[in-house]
């Protein structure tokens, strides 16, 4: 199996060309293309690409960002390139609820997710004897009206110092400010069940349950100012019968949090997922 060195993504314009020009100047400087995925938005005539590749010795990313200068201004694309070899670092927050938190650690664990966790930032102190046990850095800052403002600035200050990639809220029952959701944009992803809009508040599972529902689901998106309404990268649902308790959709629930956080997760870290517009484009 290839092992890339480079995964590049651009986007731009539709039009005839793209293609063979950006594979063309990657030929030229010896690389190979281990993996390419491409999309064509008609809506918004948005072309989006990522592609995989493995490079000759003494070819670095600037000589591949250098390679592409002519047809990233010939389409105006906007190109990005990132280094597999470098690992993703990032931050989780947890409030007392650490299902899809301690989902994530196992699947670092385990070599499915390839990421580092530099800090586990909380509201509450339950999770500080699970930062101890992994031997990851664990901050806890109480939010209220009055700290909110500082809170968020200690982890913006976390994130510039740690060098943090993304930002997962793993089940963190803190509202951002429109303020941080803006300066932090396409780096934090959240996760919440999908029974939004219909069911807010506390205890939305006994809510859906209570109702009767028959499909239970869970969304990880984007965090924006519009709260649970950024750009979504992965979903799933599941069924459920009348003859399973309110517990049960609990368990079931948290199960499903834990898989479509940890695969959204991994998508982005590994540029799998681009965004376009209020949407995404994700190359599985």
């Amino acid at each position: 199996m290839a092992h890339p060195h480079f995964v590049i993504t651009i986007a731009c314009a539709d039009q005839p060309g793209i293609v063979a020009a950006i594979t063309t100047e990657l030929a030229a400087i010896g690389a190979n293309i281990a993996e390419s995925s491409q999309f064509w938005d008609r809506q918004t005539n948005r072309f989006f690409m990522r592609i995989a590749i493995e490079t000759p010795d003494g070819v670095d990313a600037e000589a591949v960002k250098r390679a592409l200068q002519a047809p990233v201004a010939r389409f105006e694309m906007r190109l990005d390139i990132n280094t597999v070899a470098k690992r993703p670092k990032i931050i989780i927050m947890v409030s007392k609820f650490d299902h899809a938190m301690l989902h994530l650690i196992y699947q670092i664990r385990v070599g499915w997710l390839d990421a580092e966790v530099v800090g586990i930032v909380s509201n509450h102190e339950d999770s500080r004897r699970t930062a101890e046990i992994e031997g990851i850095p664990f901050h806890y800052w109480p939010v209220t009206k009055e700290t909110k403002t500082a809170q968020e600035e200690k982890l913006l200050d976390l994130a510039t110092k740690s060098g943090a990639d993304l930002v997962i809220l793993a089940r963190y029952m803190q509202v951002l400010s429109d303020t941080l959701s803006r300066r932090l944009f396409g780096k934090v992803i959240n996760i919440h069940h999908s029974f939004l809009p219909s069911f807010k508040g506390a205890k939305p599972y006994h809510q859906a349950h209570e109702r009767g529902v028959k499909l239970i689901g869970a969304t990880a998106h984007y965090v924006t100012a519009d709260l649970d309404e950024g750009p979504i990268i992965e979903q799933e649902t599941e069924r459920v019968t009348h003859a399973m308790t309110a517990d049960d959709f609990v368990a079931a629930g948290r199960d499903i949090e834990a898989r479509v956080l940890a695969r959204a997760v991994k998508m982005h870290l590994e540029s799998r997922v681009m965004l376009n517009g209020h949407k995404t484009v994700v190359f599985g």
